[in-house]
């Protein structure tokens, strides 16, 4: 059995043996415009310099905030670390001294009342977490 070939510019199905030029989604007679690719290579550059900056923000964002609790996670070592013969009472402000020996203690005493070896001034919240507090006035 020979098959006739139809032509190039015939859209004809040999599974359903029928015509389907009307069924395709694009123009299928000769004065159709060509279809070609289009340059995708501009649009994909610009995209992938948008994608890497707002991921880089979104990375610094993210070490930033690393950072911050790893400070936080420091200072909370080092004060609870430290020696105290009382119960801090959350929201009250305390200070962190060395003493001779090196060893350091909590204090309500303010920094310029004793001559200690400062260290910092801090304030416990709900959460039991110590917040380091940048300055202090007595």
């Amino acid at each position: 059995m020979t098959s006739k070939k139809k032509p190039d510019n015939v859209v004809f199905d040999e599974k359903s043996q029928t015509y389907t030029a009307s069924l395709k989604p694009y123009a299928t007679d000769i004065g159709a415009p060509a279809i070609t690719t289009t340059d995708t290579v501009a649009w994909k550059n610009r995209n992938i310099h948008a994608v890497n900056k707002q991921i880089n923000a979104k990375y610094l964002e993210l070490k930033a905030a690393y950072d911050l609790m790893m400070e936080q996670f420091e200072y909370n070592n080092l004060v609870y670390s430290a020696k105290f013969n009382f119960e801090p009472v959350i929201g009250y402000i305390y200070h962190l001294y060395r003493n001779k020996k090196q060893e350091a203690f909590l204090s309500v005493i303010g920094p310029k009342e004793c001559n200690f070896d400062y260290i910092g001034t801090f304030k416990l919240n709900a959460d039991k977490i110590w917040e380091r507090l940048e300055t202090f006035e007595s």
